[in-house]
């Protein structure tokens, strides 16, 4: 009979809040780390529990903020998984609920980089062998830029949930062409869930010389809350330009969600419009770490730790993260 592997789950830095209630989901308690930052900015992070033989998970969000660049994130988030396979760890499985340069996966001008394949070369170089993330902006990208094992979770149906509240005759919302099959998979869920239709909606995108310019709008939301679903929030011009062209043909409501709160800094001033009456994030990025101003009232928090420690549970289980996360 082979021994059931240990299961050890390390969260850096600004990801220690939310891998403390992924432990507590899972009932364990995170294993202790040690990170030291040199006068120079070159740093040290090593586990202070041994992991020999251990089924190790590592939640690292990577984002940068005023602390600590999102490359200083990546490069110690690598620095760690080297130093776990050196200390004889069975496996390494990566959680990071924001994937950093996950934006750039074509090449859309001449000699541009693809840093979500060279983001996978440093993962797999390192020594991880999976890697777990929540709505990423590319989905089949993400998946065909990776050789190791790659995971990918979805906010969905938390959203779901939260719209439930909003009441009848609603309008799923695309605020671009790329993210449609995100908002249909939004109207999915909602019409399993109250066994009502749902309607959809897509609003056409042109950019020209870095200059987004909306264009056609598909769909019918005259009467009827809109739903405007994307997968992050950096400025939140774009989110503001799809809530206008809803308004302007008869949206009665305009609530806006994404599962990354990127947050630029004039994201406050931006999403303060009364275009959008409310704004739904996950925690896969802190939103404390950015003045949002009034913005503030109208923003709502949805935590993602319960779906994490379904997905780690299931993985260290060798079950179906499938069947789990959809529970």
């Amino acid at each position: 009979m082979v021994a059931r592997q240990v299961l050890s789950l390390f969260a850096l830095g600004p990801s220690e809040a939310l891998g403390s209630a992924v432990a507590e989901d899972l009932g364990i308690e995170l294993a202790p780390y040690e990170a030291r930052r040199f006068e120079d900015g070159e740093s040290k992070t090593r586990p202070l529990a041994c992991v020999r033989g251990h089924d190790v998970y590592v939640i690292c969000s990577l984002y940068g903020d005023a602390k600590e660049s999102v490359n200083d994130r990546l490069c110690r988030l690598l620095f760690f998984i080297g130093t776990l396979r050196d200390a004889g760890c069975r496996r390494v499985t990566v959680v990071a609920p924001y994937l950093c340069y996950a934006r750039k996966d074509r090449k859309t001008n001449p000699r541009d980089p693809i840093t979500t394949r060279y983001v996978a070369a440093l993962f797999e170089a390192a020594g991880a062998e999976r890697l777990v993330t929540v709505d990423v902006h590319n989905l089949a990208a993400y998946q065909n830029a990776f050789r190791i094992q790659t995971e990918h979770l979805e906010a969905r149906r938390l959203f779901a949930d939260r719209c439930r509240r909003f009441g009848n005759r609603e309008t799923v919302v695309s605020p671009d062409p790329g993210g449609f099959h995100r908002a249909e998979a939004l109207r999915d869920e909602l019409e399993r869930m109250s066994s009502t239709s749902v309607e959809l909606a897509m609003l056409g995108k042109h950019r020209h010389a870095e200059v987004v310019r909306s264009e056609a709008f598909v769909g019918n939301v005259e009467g009827r809350v809109a739903l405007i679903i994307d997968d992050m929030i950096v400025s939140g011009t774009t989110l503001i330009r799809a809530a206008d062209a809803c308004r302007r043909r008869g949206a009665t409501a305009v609530h806006a969600m994404a599962t990354h709160a990127v947050f630029s800094a004039t994201a406050g001033s931006t999403l303060a419009s009364p275009l959008i009456d409310s704004i739904i994030v996950t925690d896969t990025i802190a939103t404390d770490r950015i003045d949002l101003g009034p913005t503030r009232d109208k923003l709502t928090v949805l935590p993602i730790a319960p779906l994490l420690a379904r997905a780690i549970a299931a993985l260290h289980d060798e079950r179906s993260i499938t069947e789990v996360v959809a529970e």
